[in-house]
């Protein structure tokens, strides 16, 4: 047995005219079987593998297994392959970049490739002022930079983090989160003065009742009051849309009444879009949609189309509170992801990602509430923007099951939440390709009902 068996290189797995989904073993097959226990003798088991899924190359929205199975990608490699598998001007830039240089530390040297990735994200900033940006490898890279330039830039020695939210694994980053005691449990103790409130509730928002949605303010009056002065408080660290809380997006109003509340007391809003950033919301950034700034900005997944980079963006004024040597990275910004990281920002503008993400999520969004009303014991809730968009069942053992009843069709979908499956597909997905998934995932939630009986 090994590990590394693969499938025989097959004439027709990019095929255009191949059908998706296109199973042509059992799931899994032989080959992943092999992959699957040849990984589980050596690799951590902290590893959270969704289904035994192993891929072995991609274009587009298609993915084929190293048992030649094909299968339609509405996951992305969690939100991360924004421009589709291999678009060819990224696979183009990132060749022709490797060729000449391989990496080259931008922390102590001028790397050309580094300055013009900021420069171009800096011109998608949704700040007003001028904007000073730090490149990292990841997302949980760019929160701990973040948090380290927020007290130091405030001098103040708290955070305010949200219940349901997911900021990385890392010390600091995973102080941050909250979407679930595993990611605490057995850490402690975590990083001191990080502070936990209700984010916004989708029930209400579900309902039409948005204005009555206070529960996150109720909780910072009463920790103001009580707890920590708001003159403390360094920063807000908020996702635009919570991630893996569950796809919930606030209502109308609710990231405007943060920000005044920042506002009037002088704490940092830090926009945390490592997974509703890049255009997935059908504009570039998440928080462009509520007519709100942030200080800062987070952005990592979907940046390079795969490849490792992460950037916080900060307003100039409080990016330069720091000086020299006080943050670095030896390969945050290195020069083949940032190569990238700018062909991705070329095809999005080029090719119209962000109208295009809207249109094909408004057909997601109908078409899953078609599923609703169909399954309406089943399926409580959908809710999503552009190409985010969260399934919420009537509890975790049902979206549980959907999951999977899903990729036993050949459609790859995620959890998040405690009972939400979110749809997060490449931002070139088509509308034909939409429909497939529409009707697949409704086999799948059909199928799942069922069986629950």
């Amino acid at each position: 047995m090994t590990d590394t068996a693969v499938a025989a290189p097959s004439t027709d797995w990019a095929d255009p005219s191949r059908p998706v989904p296109d199973l042509r073993t059992e799931l899994p097959g032989p080959r992943t079987r092999e992959v699957v226990a040849g990984d589980q003798a050596v690799t951590s088991p902290s590893l959270p593998r969704a289904y035994p899924f192993a891929p072995q190359r991609a274009r587009g929205c298609r993915i084929e297994d190293v048992d030649g199975n094909l299968f339609l990608d509405f996951n992305a490699g969690i939100a991360v392959n924004s421009t589709g598998h291999a678009h060819p001007e990224v696979v183009r830039a990132v060749q022709d970049q490797a060729a000449d240089l391989l990496h080259y530390s931008a922390s102590d040297f001028f790397l050309p490739a580094y300055s013009q990735m900021c420069r171009a994200l800096a011109a998608t900033a949704p700040m007003s002022e001028p904007v000073r940006v730090f490149l990292t490898n990841s997302g949980a890279e760019a929160v701990e930079g973040a948090l380290k330039l927020a007290r130091y830039a405030t001098k103040r020695p708290y955070v305010i983090s949200f219940y349901g939210a997911f900021h990385g694994r890392t010390m600091g980053a995973v102080s941050l989160t909250s979407s679930k005691p595993k990611y605490h449990q057995g850490f402690g103790p975590l990083l001191p003065g990080v502070i936990h409130v209700p984010y916004a509730d989708p029930a209400k928002v579900a309902a039409g009742h948005a204005e009555e949605d206070t529960a996150t303010f109720d909780a910072l009056e009463t920790i103001f009051r009580h707890d920590v002065a708001p003159s403390e408080v360094a920063a807000i660290f908020v996702e635009p849309i919570q991630g893996e809380g569950g796809y919930i997006v606030p209502g109308e109003g609710w990231m405007r009444r943060l920000r005044e509340l920042c506002d009037e007391h002088g704490i940092l809003l830090v926009a945390d879009e490592v997974q509703c950033g890049m255009g997935r919301t059908g504009t570039m950034w998440a928080i462009e949609q509520t007519g709100v700034e942030p200080d800062m900005l987070l952005s990592a997944k979907g940046i390079a189309s795969g490849l490792p980079l992460g950037a916080f963006m900060a307003r100039a004024s409080l990016m330069e509170s720091w000086g020299v040597g006080t943050h670095g990275s030896t390969y945050g910004g290195s020069p083949v992801p940032c190569a990238a990281g700018l062909a991705t920002l070329r095809v999005i503008e080029s090719e119209g990602l962000l109208a295009h993400a809207r249109e094909v999520g408004d057909r997601i969004l109908a078409g899953l509430r078609e599923i609703q009303a169909r399954h309406p014991e089943a399926v409580v809730d959908v809710r999503g923007v552009g190409l985010m968009i969260g399934v919420e069942f009537a509890d975790g053992a049902l979206s549980g099951a959907v999951q999977q009843a899903a990729f036993e069709r050949g459609l790859l979908v995620l959890e998040a939440g405690e009972s939400v499956v979110r749809m997060s597909p490449p931002l070139v997905v088509t509308l034909e390709e939409a429909e497939i998934g529409l009707r697949l995932f409704g086999e799948a939630v059909a199928a799942a009902a069922d069986r629950r009986g």
